[in-house]
């Protein structure tokens, strides 16, 4: 029968050897393939007669179940649904196919609409658990303090399950050489460990075959192949072996193995994410034969020190991310509030450089250029970003040998060797450049790696090496290499400069219009909302005149009203404008207005969300209740108190039923005023809904229903217990001399009055950055109120300068929690605008 016609591999193709349709397998078992419409024989191996007497051309075009029991082929049946469904190898032990109860190891697989099964003579091992030994020996591993001992312990595992002379474990380098980490042998073998392979030693199409099968077995490299017939199908293509446990071996590998002077070899793959890591080489100096069922263990062995080695790598590389991520979001939140300039990355150089292990940096935007550390000098620099520019790089581009590619770099190699650029422009044309020195090395070849190629048994072609004898070779001109976890820190630093720190240059034409047009939008939102509001407050003052009220009364009314407005203004932008809940309203309103007395007021019933439309108006209708409750109602006295109850109807509407009970006696209003008006018909007029008041004499009574319009369910929670009053602060408790740093005249007036009405005898104000330093230079005050956003310029230069002179200080804020701050300042007080005197004692008191 025909031999496989093999393309002849020379020294333009041997990386292309199709070592997966070599069309042979080895001896130490046989392969029988079959259709898996019919189960009739397709294919099998010349040697199926030496081990169940049948030639292959009695067996082809036959029912398989002419040759094997019953049983056997429904055993078969049942493992090939795991190999169709995990897209491996199945495998099963000690299986009687043929009648005489010959038992053997199967393994099973489909390519195509062929089932292949590849069987091998079963050796019966006693008192062998593979899962318990597997147990054990994850165990150890999982004892060891450190990767190097982690290695040493896996190495010397494997060695004492599969009983090699030396199983090694060799790990690839960014360059595909690699290295001996690790090493268990028998005595008197010479050692391998620290000896470097090139990469032509482990062929590319042999690594991806390595990805696909955990392990692979050669017990004798003497051993002749046995022939797959027929070679070729009716189409003309040979069985592809990719996923065969008996796959014959490359006739270049055999010499290779040879020239070591190895008998038998095995090979297990330690795989991250997927890709090849390294291997567990194991060697024998004669013919070595692991049963299939220890090979399976093996197997099971390498994925699991695959996972613990990935996770203790991980660890480590998620410490040195976590770090990196920290001081990256502190980087950009300060850089985030200054000019998008390149004055703004130069200031920051030192903290960008401690983002990554590096050894310099250099910044190059719209021809100027900066650079820090071990770098090139500027003209030199500029070459490179240069040749930066002529590769059109559009993402963070990383070498250990910069002079590889860019010959001219080899001038400052001394200085930097590698470099990581990161990218700062669309298209590229600026750059931050992160670099590492020269780390010059000795490398232990096993042999001479760049050693001629020479004519060889196997014609021209690349002859495997024949000397293993140690070879050293000084390796300059380059850095140590940049990892993964690296070039993920820079590419999240280069999204954060591009979109945070330098969008403004980079945004086109278009998108400059866009930009333009969504501005006047909200800038037209702005000025309806701020003109509504502006309309309410002033109806709200106009509305609440009472010829009965003092000043001192009216400003009381007025500023209670116009707080609980900015409490829910609040509560509805905390999430963006998003629907804010009832419950957290009627805890806020009767927290912040009735202090100690708060728990009072019970609510019950299903929590809702109010939309932002109708938040407000819940909010005022609320307020006046507690108000009204606290000046005449339940809570006027030490032993009323309120119950709030909510449902929703059918139609999702809302029901708000208030029930004052154990104060003194209610009368009727005997005027209406601007409070009631706000509570009988603000939910009607503004939402549409309905309300009712009754003023019984046991306690007020009143019932709201809000459209579903405004409502939105949400899960219950319980109303949080709201702080109990502080008591009133003494002389002792408060600051002699305060400073108010406001850029708007009236609200540092009404700041000032407050300060002063609380009990603090001297408060200055400032409207300015340069006005705060000159009163601080007068005279250093006890405590300072600096309101963040001074209108072209901010208060953080003034905080700095009182944190160094150690006097304490508050910001105050109407920009909520989205304002970038310096990570120095992030955990200052804050005081949210329109002050009241609670929130100003409440950060006075020391």
């Amino acid at each position: 029968m025909a031999e496989p016609v093999i393309a002849s591999v020379d020294l333009t193709n041997c990386d292309r050897e199709p070592i997966h349709l070599l069309g042979s397998v080895q001896p130490f078992g046989f392969l029988i393939a079959v259709s898996i419409a019919d189960w009739t024989v397709m294919r099998a191996s010349r040697n199926v007669f030496d081990w169940i007497g049948v030639t292959p051309d009695r067996f082809l075009g036959r029912p398989l179940d002419q040759f094997f029991t019953h049983d056997a082929i429904h055993s078969i049946r049942g493992y090939l649904q795991t190999a169709v469904f995990t897209n491996a190898v199945a495998r099963a032990f000690s299986v009687p196919i043929l009648a005489d109860g010959s038992r053997f190891d199967l393994a099973v697989h489909v390519v195509g609409d062929t089932v292949v099964i590849e069987c091998e003579p079963c050796i019966a091992e006693q008192s062998v658990n593979s899962g318990a030994l597997v147990r054990a020996m994850i165990a150890r591993l999982q004892q060891t303090p450190d990767l190097r001992t982690f290695y040493r312990v896996a190495a010397r595992e494997m060695r004492g399950l599969t009983n090699f002379d030396r199983v090694m474990i060799y790990r690839f380098d960014h360059d595909g050489s690699g290295e001996v980490i690790a090493e268990a042998a028998r005595g008197g073998l010479e050692s391998y460990l620290g000896l470097h392979y090139p990469a032509s030693d482990i062929p590319r199409q042999a690594r991806v075959l390595y990805e696909r099968n955990w392990l692979r077995i050669i017990p004798d490299i003497g051993a002749k192949p046995s022939p797959v017939e027929p070679a070729l199908d009716a189409a003309g293509q040979p069985l592809d072996l990719s996923m065969s446990v008996l796959r014959s071996v490359s006739p270049i590998h055999i010499e290779y193995l040879q020239n070591m002077g190895v008998g038998a070899s095995m090979s297990v793959s330690i795989l991250r994410e997927g890709k090849l890591w390294g291997l567990f080489a194991c060697h024998h100096y004669g013919t070595h034969l692991v049963p299939f069922e220890r090979r399976t263990a093996a197997e099971l062995f390498g994925q699991m020190f695959s996972l613990l080695m990935e996770s203790r790598e991980r660890d480590s590389e998620a410490s040195y991310e976590a770090r990196a991520r920290k001081r990256h979001n502190q980087l950009v939140t300060v850089m985030a509030g200054e000019a998008t300039r390149f004055e703004s990355i130069v200031a920051h150089l030192d903290e960008i450089a401690d983002l990554l292990a590096c050894d310099g940096i250099g910044v190059s935007v719209s021809g100027r250029a900066t650079l820090q550390g071990m770098t090139p000098t500027v003209e030199q620099f500029t070459g490179l970003v240069g040749h930066l520019n002529g590769q059109e790089i559009a993402e963070v581009h990383a070498t250990h040998e910069i002079g590889a590619a860019y010959p001219p770099a080899r001038q400052f190699a001394d200085k930097a060797s590698g470099m990581l650029a990161v990218p700062l422009s669309r298209p590229a044309r600026d750059y931050l450049v992160f670099f590492r020195k020269e780390v010059t090395r000795t490398v232990n070849w096993a042999g001479d790696p760049s050693k001629p190629v020479t004519i060889g048994p196997l014609g021209a072609r690349l002859t495997p090496r024949k000397s293993f004898e140690l070879w050293r070779e000084t390796v300059q001109g380059q850095s140590i290499p940049w990892q993964p976890v690296d070039i993920r820190i820079a590419e999240s630093l280069r999204v954060s400069l591009l979109e945070v720190i330098l969008r403004l240059s980079d945004i086109t034409e278009v998108e400059r219009r866009r930009a333009q047009e969504r501005q006047e939008i909200l800038i037209a939102e702005l000025n309806h909302r701020v003109r509504n509001i502006l309309g309410l407050i002033r109806g709200i003052i106009s509305q609440s005149k009472d010829p009965s009220l003092t000043i001192e009364g009216f400003t009381d009314v007025v500023g209670g009203r116009i707080q609980a407005l900015a409490r829910a203004h609040d509560q509805i932008t905390a999430d963006n404008w998003q629907p804010a809940s009832f419950r957290g309203l009627v805890t806020a309103e009767a927290g912040a207005y009735l202090g100690g007395k708060a728990n009072r007021v019970r609510i019950a019933g299903p929590e809702v969300l109010l939309e932002p439309q109708g938040f407000t108006t819940v909010a005022l209708v609320i307020h006046e209740l507690m108000t009204n409750s606290a000046k005449y109602g339940a809570l006027s006295d030490s032993r009323g108190h309120i119950d709030i109850d909510t449902s929703l109807d059918p139609l999702r509407r809302l029901h708000i039923d208030w029930r004052e009970s154990g104060g003194p006696p209610v009368k009727p209003p005997t005027r209406r005023g601007f409070g009631t008006t706000v509570i009988e018909r603000s939910i009607p007029y503004d939402l549409k809904g309905e309300a009712k008041v009754d003023y019984a004499s046991s306690g007020v009574r009143a019932g709201f229903i809000i459209p579903s319009t405004y409502v939105r369910a949400a899960p219950g929670t319980a109303v949080a217990a709201p702080e109990k009053a502080a008591p009133p602060p003494t002389a002792a408790d408060l600051p002699k001399d305060v400073l108010i740093v406001e850029d708007n005249m009236i609200i540092a007036l009404d700041a000032e009055d407050m300060v002063r009405r609380i009990g603090v005898p001297s408060v200055r104000t400032a409207a300015s950055v340069a006005q705060a330093m000159a009163t601080i230079d007068v005279h250093t005050p006890d405590y300072a109120l600096l309101d963040i956003n001074l209108g072209t310029e901010t208060s953080f230069a003034v905080a700095e300068r009182l944190a160094g002179m150690g006097v304490p200080f508050a910001f105050t804020t109407g920009y909520g929690e989205d304002i970038a701050f310096p990570p120095k300042l992030l955990g200052v007080a804050r005081v949210r605008k329109p002050y009241t005197g609670d929130a100003l004692t409440a950060v006075l008191r020391r």
